[in-house]
């Protein structure tokens, strides 16, 4: 339970928040008239028209609302000795609308839409305040959920870019400097393999023997795209008479190229 202070023409009003739902203190609001404040507050709640209206909201806002009680106290609100106090209200309406607690910040509350007609009774212009006061304090808290917000997102950037370089970092191809002499691929596949994952499939299966498949079937969509092109480049290079060792320098380089191009592509996110 979140509870907040506002001060209207120099008295303290707490404002409870329940179950996302603004309570006042009639407690509190009914000094403006006297420290008595459980008097003033049967004597606004045994009128015909405060009666009538907590119902109404009651009927609006709560489907276990006591039709038959409310109606009983409808009917003999106004008649002599006919006190409506809050506890008894709420004991025999099963009413929502207001709540009365014990302790420190205990008291008479109300939902800010019977706290408004409350203040009403008391005094226009205490009304006018009360309504001022509220506003500015809802104002506050949406001035900070604002720039939580705000901060919140700009964190999300700063993390985004974090992530993304981690992913830049693991995707991209690393850089063949050299091969050793007489070093040669079983197949062209695994030349492929070596030139965009940087290793070759035996080596891949040892160092994975938990995962079923082989390592193109864990490949990123970025990853595939790259290679389909390594294929069609490397068939033209195998046209050319180039040897297998300068292919995998060249197309290192190319793989190295085209992921740092396409990480990120919108178009590819729409595949994933």
């Amino acid at each position: 339970m979140n509870k907040q202070k506002i001060i209207v023409k120099g008295i303290e009003i707490i404002i409870s928040n329940q179950s996302d739902q603004d309570y006042i203190s009639l407690t509190d609001m009914a000094k403006c008239k006297t420290y008595d404040s459980g008097v003033v507050i049967a004597n606004w709640l045994t009128t015909k028209y405060s009666v009538q209206f907590m119902g109404a909201w009651e009927k609006l806002h709560n489907p276990d609302f006591n039709l038959m009680e409310f109606h009983k106290i409808k009917n003999e609100v106004g008649t002599n000795g006919f006190i409506v106090s809050s506890s008894m209200w709420i004991k025999s309406t099963n009413a929502i609308g207001i709540r009365s607690s014990t302790g420190r910040y205990g008291g008479t509350f109300a939902h800010k839409d019977i706290a408004f007609e409350f203040a009403t009774w008391l005094s226009p212009e205490f009304k006018l305040y009360l309504i001022k006061e509220f506003q500015r304090l809802k104002e506050d808290e949406n001035n900070r959920l604002s720039l939580g917000w705000n901060i919140k997102r700009e964190l999300a950037k700063v993390n985004y870019k974090i992530h993304t370089d981690a992913i830049k970092q693991n995707l991209i191809p690393l850089k063949i400097e050299n091969i050793p002499g007489k070093f040669i691929y079983a197949t062209e596949a695994d030349l492929l393999n070596k030139a965009l994952f940087n290793v070759t499939a035996k080596d891949w299966r040892d160092k994975n023997s938990d995962k079923n498949g082989n390592i193109r079937d864990y490949a990123t969509i970025e990853q595939l795209v790259v290679l389909s092109n390594l294929e069609s480049l490397n068939a033209e290079f195998i046209k050319l008479g180039i040897e297998p060792e300068k292919r995998l320098l060249k197309l290192n380089q190319i793989a190295i190229y085209q992921m740092t191009s396409i990480l990120g592509h919108p178009s590819l996110k729409k595949l994933k």
